[in-house]
This record gives C-alpha cells, structure tokens and sequence, in this order.
C-alpha cells in the first residue's frame, strides 16, 4: 500500500547546482579535461545536495515529497534514452542496457558525421528540450536500470524515499517529430509506449517508489498537429492503461503551465491517485468533484514556478481552500518544476534590502508552500502570512514601480509610430548600402573569450578601471572587424565583447531594472543564464550602444549592423513584474529601444538588428489567447523600429522555435531582413515562408552554433541551394543560427570561412 499524497512537495528542483557544479563537470567532460566516472561523480553530488538541501528546507524525505527529476542535459532527452527512442540515423546499436554518457551527448550534440537532434522551446518558457524522433520502426522497449531506477536506489540509501519524475507518454510523444519524411505522427505508437512505461513503472515499484510523477503539460495547450480530441483520447488511454496496471506505484500526473480544463476530469476517472493543477496559470476547475468520487487527490500549484515574485499567501491560501472543500485529497505546490526559477534570494547581496523582500527564488518557494501547508492543517502563520503582506503592500508603493511620464508616453503612441515606409521604398533607399546578391553576415556576437571575461570581473572588483576596461573593448572590437574583413563577410558586427549578456547588458542601462550576481536558470545542457529582476516603470536614462558600433563603424569601409535586443525578448528572458499587463511593459522597453534605433541613426548606422528570439516562446498554449498575443508582440517591435528611415536596414533573428505557429507575426514585424533558426531542422521553415509568400530578405541559419561541428564548404552549400529554391531571387542571405559567443575563435574562423565560401559559390551560380 502506498503513503498518501505528500501534503507539501514541489514538481522539480533547479539541477544545474547552487554554483553551477553540473555546468562546470560537463564542460570540463567534453573539454576532455575529466573523466567519465569524475562527471558522474559530480552529478551524484548535486543530487545529493538537493535532497539534503529541500530536507532542510522541510519536505519531508519519508514521504515521496522530493522529486527526483535529474538530467544531465534535458529531460526528454533523458525519457528518450530510457525507451530506447534513438534515431537509426546515429547508428547506435540496442543492448539492452542504458546508453553511456558519450552515447547521450552525441544525440545532443552531434559530431562530426551527425547532427544532434533539434532543439527547440520547452513550451512557454526560456528552457529548451531536444526533440525525440519517432518512426514505426523505432525499437521503444524498458531498458532495466534506467537512470531513473538508479537515482531513486541511489536517494534511498541515503534514506531519503524521492518521487521519480518522467515525462509522461502523451507529451513525450507529442513533443517527438517523425523520423523520416512521410513517417506517421509518433502519437499513433502510443500503445507501444504504454507497455515500456508499465514495465518502468514495475521496476521502479519493485525499487521501492511509492509515488511516480508523470510530467504532462501538453495536456493544456491545443495547438498541436492532431486534433484536441485525439489529443484528449489519447490521455484518457494512458492513464486507464498505466492505473490499470498490476505492479505499479502511486500516480501523480502533474499538468504545468496551463489548464486542464475538460481533461482534468477525464484524468480524475482513469484511477491515477493525484493531480497536479496550475492555479497560477489557471483557474480552479470544474469537474474537481470528479476526483473526490474516484478517489483522486490535487495537487494544488499555487506558488508560481515560473517567477520570482513573493506569493500573495492570503490569495493562495484562499485557492487552496477552494479545492480542499471540494476535493478529499489536497496537496499543496508548485504551478511548475522550479527548474526556471535561481536557487535562492540568500546569496544576492548586492540586490537591495527592499526588492529582495519581494523575491522568492526556489528556496524561498519551497518554504512558502510549507507555511501554506502548515495553515491548510490549521497551524499557526500568523507571522508568516503578515510579513508576506507587508512586502506585497511595499512593493506596490515603491518609487519607480509607477512613472507618470513613461505611462503618459506610452499613452501618447499612434498607428503612425508603428509604420514605416513601404518595403518597396526601402529597398530602393538600402541600394546604395552596395550589398550583393546573397550577402553575408552573422547574428551578432563573437566569442567571449576568457580575457574578457576576466576583464569584467577586474572591472567588477575594481582591479581595472573605466579606463582601462574600454581599452579592452576597443581592442577586440578592431581585432573582431579585422577578421571580418579577412574572412570576406559583406555585412560586418563589432561582435558585442562589451556584453555580458543579451538581455542583462540592456537591463544594466535602464531604468526598471535590476540584475542578480548569482541568478543562474538552467537553459539547456550547461547553458545557463542569469535573468534580470524587470520590476518597474522602464525608461532610457541615456544612450547605450551607438558608442561601441560607431567605433566599430570607423574601422572599416564595409556596413556594420547595430544591435539590439528586441522588446518581446528582453520580457521573456527577465523575470517581469506580474503587477502590469505585459503588452504595457513590452511598450514601455520599446520606446526605450526606439530611442536607441534613433542614436544609432545619428552615429551613422546605416543596419540596425533587432533580435527577437523568443518571440515564438511567449506564444500562448491556447489558440484562442494567441491572436492577441501577436498583435501586442508585433506592435512593440514596430514601435521600437518604425522611426527608423527608410534608408535603415532594419534586421531581425529568430532562433529555436516551432515557428510555422508564428509565421503571421514573422511577417507582421516588417524587418527588411530576417534571420532565422534553421540549420538543425533542415531548413523546413523555407516552405512555409515560402508558401506565406513572405516577401523580405531571409538568413534561414546554415551553421548550427549550438554543436561544436564546423560544417563543410559542400554542406553549406547545399543547405543554401535548398533555401534559394523556395525564395525569390534577392531574399536570401547567409548566416550562422545564432550568436557565436559560445564558440571558440578556431571553430567560429572555419566555419565562417566555409559560409563565406559556399555563399560565394552557390552566388556565381545564379
């Protein structure tokens, strides 16, 4: 018989390490600088600190309240390995046995005969999932021993019984693509699966779990390929399925980021033991009195996982209220895995006294769903509920929360602000720009070496002064344009060394914001960022970047792009106030980049690039939410663009995303130039440009920057030629994926060298 629902517990646990351990263990792996058995090592710590750390924190580690949901790289690709899900085209034979790490990394990140597998958004959030691929003939089969097997017996003897948390059949197989052109949607293998995670669920069973968390967010949105209705069917055979199983633990399907809306009761009759709702997200649901008749209990997530802001506990103690008088069986939670949220607000001594009262990162989330629990048991809270209120009273009385200026401004905006001149006469005022058929350019960065780095934090520390520090730029700047000019790029970039990040840098100079020093979020694999804290009124004290690529400008006769980063990225990739509508915000950080397009104008910038790369990750789960959506993301960039002349070449980037789902607001940002994600998913996003009859320039990416491989001459080539016979002539440009920061200067050199010259010929083609 297994424990009952854990009255407090959470859907997972940021696992990158409170000091970024998992992040150094891998790189020093793949740099060949440490061993196998040393990485495995270093993980088998971090999770051993995060039981440790959540049992002192109070989740009590004799009931399943602590989620075991480690990966080394992403959590799917982790789900993949352990049903055997691996392409034929990695030529990986089966054995019967878990694949080794060598194996795991060469799905996520190629070498140099294979691509890695596609990377792309994890929902609506900043995290990025490898995407699985799925033909009839992929050999799905219960691999014993599986890393979920492993950590569980590796937790309980330490004495700490933990929940496994897999992701579930239905999303694992809606977030897969088809293996080959042709192949059936990998739903129709469902049944397959099924019997791989009813033997999965039976081993760990016979490990000794009492509860399985089986992570199901698609089960919230209704945007996918197959109809809702297949969708829904296919979760109510699931569930019966696994439930219905003889060896089995206890079930919580756990739902994020949305609503379950009618599914929530058809999961409530399939006899899994608990629910996860998002009540952050969502609203409490009807049908919950079809979980009290089938004996299902809730699991409300009433403290935002998703970001940073200190729970209103009397409002949440409210919800949960609602749910316990209508249900028999009521946990309290998590919305979401705390994977997006940093460790905690402890360490952030430099941030103020004031704004951290109105922070909780994981740690401090974890405690408020105690004291939520504590008072759903009828414990004294007093103090706690009446600290919470105050800091919640203060925040919204804070200077800077509200500018009468900057709201008047935003109030003031026309349709004429968001127009430019006709494409057609802004081609004809970009000619004299003296660009070729096919330029060539990259996105925007160029390594962050380790000089720069260390420059930073010298500068940081007081060891280098403002002086010096500039000299450090100015130098890799001449040296980045340099370069360039070697290397025969047509469009050149002054390759941001003065940036730490693309969002933090811009954070750092407007008002509204404030930064972390140890803030880290895990994005994928050890790629980790440090959102910035957007908590007020945004405005632009002063001009920001026209200094650097003005410098960059007189160095060189060719053009060189300024850049920035667009107004829907820097909300997506901050932890935004929750007290405004984010179309307000968006308009406030557009007017602030608007001025800046304007000073960059007046110091003889001829391109300026917008990047809008997670434009497609704000997209809401729900058609019905979407249209809105597009109109006010579409809007703040034309805002922040459409002062421009029509002379100015308005660039922008997309990368990683589904972006079929957003190809009407690509179109609707009117860029002169796009460039765009592509190089991973073989340029399948052409066609459906094509087939919109997207008429502007295009860089669909021909370089994957997120694998160490350097494409060859021929390969670029080829990718080109595939992208030029779905385009008019003079659309197409040839660019890199995405930014180069993460790459080194010898891969970054043959690689641009090989676009160069594939461009080149795929040019004298024409």
């Amino acid at each position: 018989m297994s424990q009952p629902l854990p009255t407090a517990t959470i859907l997972g646990y940021p696992r990158i390490g409170p000091n970024r351990e998992l992040k150094r263990a891998l790189e020093a792996y793949w740099a060949g600088r440490s061993s196998a058995e040393e990485l495995r090592t270093a993980s088998a710590a971090v999770r051993r600190g995060t039981r440790t750390r959540l049992t002192e924190l109070g989740l009590d580690p004799a009931t399943a309240a602590i989620p075991s949901d480690f990966a080394h790289y992403d959590q799917v690709l982790t789900t993949a390995l352990q049903v055997g899900a691996v392409p034929a085209r990695f030529g990986i034979e089966p054995t019967g046995t878990p694949l080794g790490l060598d194996e795991e990394f060469r799905l996520a990140r190629g070498d140099a005969e294979t691509p890695p597998l596609e990377l792309t958004k994890w929902f609506d959030s900043n995290y990025h999932y490898l995407v699985p691929e799925i033909s009839p003939t992929t050999g799905l089969r219960h691999i014993p021993g599986s890393q979920a097997v492993t950590e569980f017996g590796e937790a309980l003897a330490d004495g700490v019984l933990t929940r496994p948390v897999l992701v579930g059949p239905v999303t694992f197989l809606l977030l897969a693509k088809p293996e080959n052109p042709g192949d059936p949607a990998p739903l129709e293998r469902l049944d397959d699966l099924l019997a791989v995670y009813i033997d999965w669920l039976a081993e760990l069973a016979g490990a000794g779990a009492t509860w399985v968390q089986l992570d199901e967010p698609a089960l919230v949105a209704d945007t996918w390929e197959v109809p809702a209705e297949q969708v829904t069917a296919a979760a109510e055979r699931a569930y019966r399925v696994l439930a219905g199983s003889a060896a089995r633990p206890s079930l919580l399907v756990a739902a994020p980021y949305g609503e379950l809306r009618e599914r929530f009761g058809v999961l409530a009759r399939t006899g899994v033991e608990a629910i996860g709702i998002d009540l952050v997200r969502g609203s409490v649901p009807d049908g919950l009195e079809i979980a009290a008749e089938h004996g299902a209990g809730v699991l409300a997530g009433v403290v935002d996982g998703h970001n940073v802001w200190r729970t209103d506990l009397d409002r949440a103690a409210a919800t949960v209220g609602v749910v316990a008088a209508r249900v028999g069986q009521v946990s309290v939670g998590t919305s979401t895995s705390l994977l997006h949220v940093p460790h905690t607000t402890a360490v952030e001594s430099a941030l103020s006294e004031q704004l951290r009262s109105w922070l909780a990162f994981a740690d401090e989330k974890v405690t408020e769903v105690l004291t939520l629990a504590r008072a759903q048991a009828g414990e004294d809270v007093t103090g706690e509920f009446a600290a919470a209120r105050s800091a919640l009273a203060a925040r919204a009385q804070a200077d800077g929360v509200r500018r009468a200026q900057v709201r008047d401004r935003v109030a003031a905006v026309t349709a004429a602000d968001i127009h430019r001149a006709d494409y057609a006469d802004r081609v004809e005022a970009q000619r004299t720009l003296g660009l070729p058929v096919l330029p060539t350019t990259t996105i925007g960065s160029f390594p962050q070496t380790t000089q720069l780095r260390q420059a930073r934090a010298r500068l940081r520390t007081g060891q280098l002064d403002a002086a010096g520090y500039e000299q450090v730029i100015r130098a890799e700047i001449a040296a980045v344009i340099r370069l360039q000019e070697e290397l025969g790029l047509d469009v050149l970039v002054h390759g941001e060394p003065e940036r730490n990040d693309m969002v933090q840098y811009f954070a750092e100079h407007l008002d509204g914001f404030d930064v972390t020093q140890h803030g880290w979020v895990q994005s994928y694999g050890s790629r980790c960022t440090r959102p910035s804290l957007l908590w007020g009124d945004v405005s632009r004290p002063a001009p920001i970047t026209p200094a650097w690529s003005g410098y960059a400008a007189s160095l060189t006769e060719k053009p060189v792009k300024g850049m920035l980063t667009g107004p829907v990225t820097i909300l997506a990739w901050s932890f935004v106030r929750d007290d405004l509508p984010l179309a307000e915000v968006a308009s406030q950080v557009a007017l602030a980049l608007r001025d800046e397009v304007a000073d960059l104008e007046a110091a003889g910038i001829r391109i300026v690039q917008v990047d809008e790369p997670a434009l497609r990750e704000l997209l809401p789960l729900r058609r019905e939410d979407q249209r809105a959506y597009v109109d006010w993301s579409v809007a703040a960039f034309r805002l922040a663009t459409g002062g421009a002349a029509a002379g100015t070449q308005v660039h922008t980037h997309l990368c990683y995303s589904e972006f079929g789902e957003v190809i009407d607001a690509i179109d609707g940002l009117d860029a002169d130039v796009t460039s765009i994600e592509a190089a991973r998913s073989a340029m399948e996003v052409v066609p459906e440009l094509a087939a919109a009859r997207f008429g502007r320039g295009l860089g669909p990416g021909v370089w994957d920057i997120h694998s160490p491989r350097v494409p060859s001459v021929e390969e670029v080539a080829g990718q080109l030629r595939l992208a030029d016979g779905g385009l008019q002539r003079g659309q197409l440009w040839a660019n890199p994926d995405c930014g180069l920061k993460t790459r080194g200067y010898s891969e970054t050199t043959a690689a641009l060298t090989n676009l160069v010259a594939a461009a080149r010929q795929v040019r004298a083609e024409r």
